[in-house]
C-alpha cells in the first residue's frame, strides 16, 4: 500500500478496514498491515500530548511517515473505524520501561489485548515495570 498514489493509498486503508470485519484474526491482520509502514524515527509536528497537533488519519497517510506514535495511532484507527470494533475501548498508551530506560506505543483493545512492534500480545504479559506515562482513547472520526 505505501507505495501506491495518494488516492489509491486512502483507497487501499478503505478496504483494508472493510476487510477487519470478516478476518479470523482482525488484530494480526491489523499489525501485519503497519509492520512495513514507512518508519521515521520521530516526527517534529506531532506532540503525542497535545491532540491538537495529531493530523488526521487520512492526513497521515497522505503524509506516508510513521514515526512510533502516528504508527500506533494508525493501527488504532484501523480497528476503531471498522463496525466490528465499533464499541470496543481502543487505546493508545505511552509505556516506559524504566528497566531499559526505554519508551514505546502500544494499541491497547478492551484492556485485554496489546499491539506493539512485536505484534500482537495479552496485554496482562505486559511487565510490571512497565509505567503508563500518557493514555488516549481513540473515538470515532470526527
Amino acid at each position: 500500500m505505501f507505495n501506491l498514489s495518494t488516492e489509491d493509498k486512502l483507497s487501499s486503508w478503505a478496504t483494508f478496514r472493510s476487510s477487519l470485519e470478516d478476518s479470523d484474526d482482525p488484530l494480526l491482520d491489523v499489525f501485519d498491515f503497519w509492520k512495513s509502514a514507512p518508519f521515521i524515527p520521530y516526527n517534529k509536528n506531532i506532540d503525542p500530548y497535545n491532540k491538537k497537533t495529531w493530523p488526521t488519519p487520512w492526513e497521515i497517510i497522505v503524509e506516508n511517515k510513521y514515526d512510533d506514535f502516528t504508527r500506533a495511532l494508525m493501527i488504532a484507527y484501523s480497528i476503531k473505524y471498522t463496525q466490528r470494533f465499533n464499541n470496543s475501548v481502543i487505546e493508545v498508551r505511552t509505556l516506559v520501561d524504566k528497566t531499559q530506560n526505554h519508551c514505546y506505543n502500544v494499541v491497547c483493545i478492551d484492556n485485554k489485548w496489546a499491539i506493539d512492534d512485536g505484534g500482537v500480545i495479552p496485554l496482562n504479559s505486559i511487565p510490571e515495570s512497565v509505567l503508563i506515562e500518557n493514555l488516549i482513547e481513540i473515538s470515532h472520526p470526527r
